[in-house]
């Protein structure tokens, strides 16, 4: 499965457009994540637990959109875009959506 942000594929005509496809994926930070982020927020570096989360949340989303691109019948999603929020009363959650068009190449 080809996925890209880009329109096109160089070197690979798109034959037939099949449609949207998304991911979506909603991941909560525990307060232990939360109390290492805030030493972090107060003496600066960068905080991994987050990267991490932010970088799984990414991915599964990632893999659900290509999923359903498949099911549909398409070889490549095109147009892939991620959008990250956070949500909840606290804003203790974190949602990564990834959307894009199905195709076939």
């Amino acid at each position: 499965m080809i996925t890209t942000t880009t329109p096109t594929i160089e070197g690979h005509p798109i034959r037939e457009y099949l449609g949207i496809v998304t991911g979506e994926t909603i991941i909560g930070a525990n307060i232990v994540k939360d109390f290492m982020a805030n030493i972090r927020d107060i003496i600066g570096g960068r905080s991994n637990a987050y990267e991490k989360v932010i970088r799984e949340a990414k991915e599964t989303s990632l893999k659900e959109m290509q999923q359903k691109a498949i099911e549909m019948g398409a070889n490549a999603v095109v147009a892939v875009d991620f959008d990250y929020e956070t949500i909840g009363a606290s804003g203790s959650m974190l949602m990564v959506t990834t959307s894009g068009t199905a195709v076939v190449i």
